[in-house]
């Protein structure tokens, strides 16, 4: 991920919330998934602002509602899972399969198996 600018990190944050698989949830969930992206304060908002702008989530409140159905993650195609020895990018757990998840933006991860599930709402 340090190899990503600003302008990925954007996209990349934007497509994750774009295939979050609930229809409602708070904005500290939101943050917690966006986190896997970046921790930097002013990108979470700009990402949270870009995705409203563009139809994605709409914010009331402390909650945030998706607005796109049919954009979840196909884990058979979109999940890949890698031999190695990578940390969490959400729990920092020490993992020997690093799960990552392919959005048009660019590959998010490594997660474990019980993270990926959690930043993508299939918890």
């Amino acid at each position: 991920m340090a190899e990503l600018d600003h302008g990925e990190r954007v996209e990349l944050g934007v497509d994750l919330l774009a295939h979050l698989e609930t229809e409602s949830l708070t904005l500290a969930d939101a943050v917690d998934r966006i986190e896997s992206v970046t921790t930097n304060p002013s990108l979470t908002r700009e990402i949270l602002d870009t995705a409203e702008k563009r139809g994605i989530i709409d914010r009331e409140g402390g909650r945030l509602r998706t607005r796109r159905g049919g954009t979840y993650v196909r884990f058979e195609q979109q999940v890949i899972e890698r031999e190695g020895d990578y940390e969490c990018r959400r729990c920092g757990a020490g993992l020997s399969t690093g799960h990552f998840v392919r959005f048009e933006a660019g590959e998010l991860g490594p997660f474990g198996p019980s993270c990926v599930r959690k930043i993508l709402g299939r918890e």
